[in-house]
């Protein structure tokens, strides 16, 4: 059973919620999401004056009955709405690493430059709300306030060289692990 949606979502100073039906609105300093709240859920804003009693709002996710899937789906609900505040307030960050020789990567307005061995240069074109920038031509950090949309976007670039598993050539996600295999040996 879901323990996520007994937590409640803190609303933090700079970003405001408004709550329309099943409807959730966020707004914040980086722009502005909506969610729609699946109908089995039953979301509330209130201000915390529980334990901590910081006065800030909150918003609670619960089960309107008591069935498995209506519990699953509030805790689902809380953590897309806590994406959505997290997005608006801070923004989300992702890193990709080209491993290889010859990999190169440039970001020219909102179309990113990939040369991958390939006989011909990939161009991507970002999505409204992603951003990129190469730090040097072997990394891209992709930047968007919906995490859904970045995480989308990093599986599409990464889709065009995905990690092999025998000399680790490819796109990698900053930080990940690729399991290398030992070549055959005669």
């Amino acid at each position: 059973m879901s323990r996520i949606a007994k937590k409640p979502v803190p609303i933090p100073k700079g970003v405001e919620c408004t709550l329309t039906g099943q409807q959730l609105m966020v707004k914040g300093p980086k722009g502005s999401l909506t969610l729609d709240v699946h109908q089995q859920v039953r979301v509330q804003q209130q201000t915390d004056d529980g334990e901590s009693g910081t006065g800030l709002p909150i918003l609670t996710f619960k089960a309107k009955d008591g069935s498995k899937t209506a519990i699953a789906l509030s805790g689902t609900m809380r953590a897309l709405a806590n994406n959505l505040v997290t997005g608006v307030s801070q923004g989300f960050e992702r890193q990709l690493a080209l491993v290889g020789v010859g990999y190169r990567a440039q970001v020219k307005d909102n179309i990113v430059n990939l040369a991958l061995g390939f006989s011909h240069p990939v161009n991507y074109t970002l999505p409204e709300g992603v951003t990129a920038e190469t730090p040097n031509n072997t990394t891209i950090v992709l930047r968007a306030n919906d995490k859904q949309l970045l995480g989308q976007t990093a599986a599409e670039i990464r889709a065009y060289r995905p990690p092999e598993p025998y000399k680790g050539k490819g796109i990698h996600y900053v930080g990940e692990h690729i399991l290398r295999k030992e070549a055959k040996k005669k």
